[in-house]
């Protein structure tokens, strides 16, 4: 009979399909198996099937890196899109979310992320969701005789029936973006993947079909999700105090978003993390066949890249690290 004191399980979730997001997963999971992480934590790879709103196949094609992902720990889930696919990849982690078990806990993260350490030392409150504050003010952008953020986000928590007031930072200004509830959606978390992700298909596809007014020159695409998160964030009882400081997108995870990037900001953990898990021959071989993987960390180019860089005088914008790697014929995504 299960310990009713015991911590409950957990679904850990990515999105793996062809491509990039493959070889991403592949170094998911070798990081979630090293991370030491109990075996309450149970890693899914939400895998896009053929059909619906993706052309083509768009599953893993290559059977040695399904084959590393599974050995890593990875069990492949198979979703289906149907509102957003091909046209709006980001959509991927908003429908894969009824696949999951549901009633069960889950933590989602974007599938180029790192897991540092075990995720045991994490105090998830399952009943309280938040997602990632390691962002920049994206969205909206502010048009010189347009609404502003408070009119624009306002128009939103309207449409929903939200209470507006209550998920503001009173510690910042008005007009400032920090004082709006807006997350990225690195990684987000919640009681159950069906009543998150059903409220967060149903935001997100009246975001998209039916915008407020104050939205008309506002570009959805890529932050439906982020326009999106923060109203379900908010509606289920969750805001932006739900977790400590400096655990995940820290010390327990490390969302690098794209391998250039990685070398030039993360520290000198994040980097040997990384190296360590791509070491072993047996994963080498699976590797190396993707071409940014092959130059960046086997062929040391992201020795180069790092070398660019002050680690901890880092340019404030992430554009502007972005255009130094490409200004010295580095980039690679």
């Amino acid at each position: 009979m299960p310990d009713p004191a015991a911590p409950p399980r957990v679904n850990v979730m990515i999105v793996g399909q062809s491509g990039r997001l493959g070889y991403e997963a592949a170094l998911f999971a070798l990081s979630f198996t090293a991370s030491g992480s109990s075996d309450r934590f149970r890693l899914w790879i939400a895998e896009p099937q053929p059909g619906g709103a993706w052309p083509g196949d768009p599953r893993i094609a290559d059977p040695a890196l399904r084959a590393l992902i599974e050995e890593a720990g990875g069990t492949v889930l198979p979703f289906e899109a149907r509102h957003f696919g091909a046209s709006y990849p980001y959509g991927n982690k908003i429908e894969a979310l009824k696949a999951l078990p549901e009633g069960e806990p889950f933590v989602f993260f974007d599938t180029d992320t790192l897991i540092l350490d075990a995720l045991d030392q994490v105090p998830f409150d399952f009943d309280r969701p938040t997602a990632s504050l390691r962002r920049e003010g994206t969205w909206p952008e502010i048009e010189l005789y347009g609404p502003g953020y408070a009119a624009i986000w306002k128009s939103l928590y309207d449409r929903f029936g939200l209470d507006f007031e209550s998920s503001l930072d009173l510690s910042e200004p008005d007009e400032y973006w920090r004082r709006y509830l807006y997350f990225n959606a690195g990684f987000f978390f919640y009681r159950c993947p069906r009543v998150f992700g059903d409220r967060f298909l149903e935001t997100a596809l009246a975001i998209r079909d039916d915008p407020p007014p104050e939205l008309v020159c506002q570009s959805l695409d890529p932050w439906l999700d982020q326009v999106a998160l923060p109203l379900v964030i908010h509606a289920l009882g969750g805001g932006r105090d739900a977790l400590p400081e400096g655990l995940l997108d820290g010390s327990v995870s490390c969302h690098y978003r794209l391998l250039p990037l990685l070398y030039a900001r993360e520290d000198a953990r994040v980097v040997g993390t990384l190296e360590t898990i791509c070491a072993p021959n047996k994963v080498k071989k699976v590797l190396k066949s993707y071409e940014p993987i092959k130059r960046m960390i086997y062929q040391g180019r992201g020795e180069k890249v790092r070398a660019l860089f002050d680690q901890a005088d880092l340019p404030r914008k992430e554009q502007a690290i972005r255009n130094r790697i490409k200004r010295e014929g580095f980039w690679m995504r």
